[in-house]
């Protein structure tokens, strides 16, 4: 008999993110992670511990992949505003429909009232802030933004409408997500990009 191939912590990591994908924290079982990995739900206890364990792994690694994120984006992207554009874009994937809305919502809530899952929130947030405030000052440099721009005022402006388009648009749902996230961006680029 062959011996079972041997899973990477990487790969539960990423199974554990395409099951929150589909489902809420109360649906975000041992079981549900095991089966999307392909382990048995023992094998995860034996590894992490358990859930909370695995998911407080998970949130330790979130400020690096947030910052990989963002830089891959940027390779793929011919300017820093288009990368900007396509993370926000990233953003409107979480908010599709209202249920998946909702979801994203009940992790976040999640993440708020638990210490250690909230500590590497604010972690993987200031990252991710350090990424935009970059992707900015590039924007001054290549001529994109006006050099008046207070990069880190704009960098906080920016998540600030992230997080509030995205509920602004699952209470009014006016067409699609990414399309009334991309208005509010360009509406809080707009004094500041050169002509």
């Amino acid at each position: 008999m062959a011996r079972p191939r041997k899973v990477t912590d990487e790969e539960i990591f990423a199974a554990v993110m395409r099951v929150m994908m589909r489902v809420g924290p109360a649906d975000l079982t041992l079981a549900a992670i095991a089966g999307e990995a392909g382990v048995t739900p023992g094998l995860l206890v034996q590894r992490f511990g358990s859930k909370h364990a695995l998911q407080v792994q998970l949130a330790e690694r979130s400020p690096a992949m947030s910052r990989d994120y963002l830089r891959e984006l940027r390779a793929k992207h011919d300017s820093p505003l288009a990368t900007i554009r396509a993370y926000v874009a990233c953003f409107a994937d979480l908010a599709a429909s209202p249920e998946a809305f909702a979801r994203s919502l009940s992790y976040l809530t999640e993440d708020l009232s638990d210490p250690e899952l909230r500590t590497h929130l604010e972690r993987q947030s200031h990252a991710t802030r350090r990424e935009i405030e970059a992707l900015l000052a590039e924007a001054i440099t290549r001529g994109e933004l006006k050099r008046s721009v207070n990069v880190k005022r704009l960098a906080r402006t920016i998540e600030a409408v992230i997080g509030g388009s995205m509920i602004t648009w699952a209470t009014y749902r006016v067409g699609k997500a990414a399309t009334w996230m991309r208005k509010e961006l360009d509406a809080v680029l707009e004094p500041y990009v050169r002509a």
